[in-house]
This record gives C-alpha cells, structure tokens and sequence, in this order.
C-alpha cells in the first residue's frame, strides 16, 4: 500500500529514526488491513512542545509522551477501505490524521522500561496510529477497549520484530 508519512522536526539536533517510523505506521496500517492509501503528519518534537500542544488542544496542562488527532471517528478493528473512505481528490489518499511525538520523553521512557529508545518510538507511532484507526484505552486499567488496545499493539510490535525487551 502507497502511504504518505510527512515527517517534521522542531528539535534542534537531528531527528535519527525518520525511517523508524515511517515503517512502524506502516506495518500498523497494513496489520489492521487499511487498504487505502494513507496521509499521516507527525511532528516530533520535546517535552515543552507537547506540552504547549496538550494544553492548546486537549486543555491538558503537562507534557506526555504522544498525541493523536485523527481525521475521522472510525470504529476499532473496522478500518477505512477505497469504497469507504474520504480521500483527498488531489492526492488520493485518505488524510488519516496526525500525531505528535516528544522524542525527550520517548528517551527517558526508553530508560526508565529498560528497554531501546528504538522500541519506545516504534511502540509509540503504532499506538498513535491505533488511536487514529479508532482505538481507545480510556476505559480504565483493565477495560475491555484497553486490553484490545494493548493485544493489538503487541501484536504489530511482535510481527515489526520489536517486542518487549
């Protein structure tokens, strides 16, 4: 499937796992069976960016680690197809929405689990991309949307060859 990753940078050194992501939300859109072709803007940035965009947008006011605004309410496990989705005449591809990513707590959440920073971007841009297909995880600890969530991120992440460390 031809994709679209828009890729943009707001840190002032160089952002090295560009290539990282693009195949993280592209195994994701495939794993979920998206069969149409998929416009996806991420911006990484830090600590302070996210923040400022979570207190802008969702009127949170503390940095996390990811954010997601999609395009569209989809159902989860019920993905856009060429029949169904609302794609952008000039391009084709269904604008699926956006995500924001601090690269600053991505490292620190790397460290603090013990494991790469490579698996904490990856396992970020595939549950953003979830959270663009429809996916929630707000239902509390163990609620039946979270548990979805989480099987199904393990799941690309095993079939991406990152798992758990």
């Amino acid at each position: 499937m031809n994709h679209e990753i828009i890729l943009e940078s707001d840190l002032e050194e160089p952002f090295p796992y560009a290539d990282l992501l693009e195949t993280c939300i592209c195994a994701a859109l495939e794993q979920e069976g998206v069969t149409v072709g998929c416009e996806v803007d991420v911006l990484i940035t830090d600590d302070a960016g996210i923040h400022e965009i979570n207190r802008e947008q969702r009127g949170v006011d503390r940095p996390t680690d990811v954010l997601s605004f999609p395009m569209f309410q989809l159902e989860p496990g019920v993905p856009p197809t060429p029949e169904t989705a609302e794609t952008d005449p000039a391009t084709g591809l269904l604008p699926l929405g956006d995500m924001v990513i601090s690269y600053q707590r991505a490292q620190s959440q790397a460290e603090e689990y013990g494991h790469s920073v490579r698996r904490e971007l990856g396992y970020l841009a595939v549950h953003s991309v979830l959270h663009l297909l429809g996916y929630d995880h707000m239902d509390g600890d163990d609620g039946p949307m979270k548990r979805q969530m989480r099987a199904r991120e393990e799941d690309i992440m095993n079939a991406l060859g990152i798992p758990r460390e």
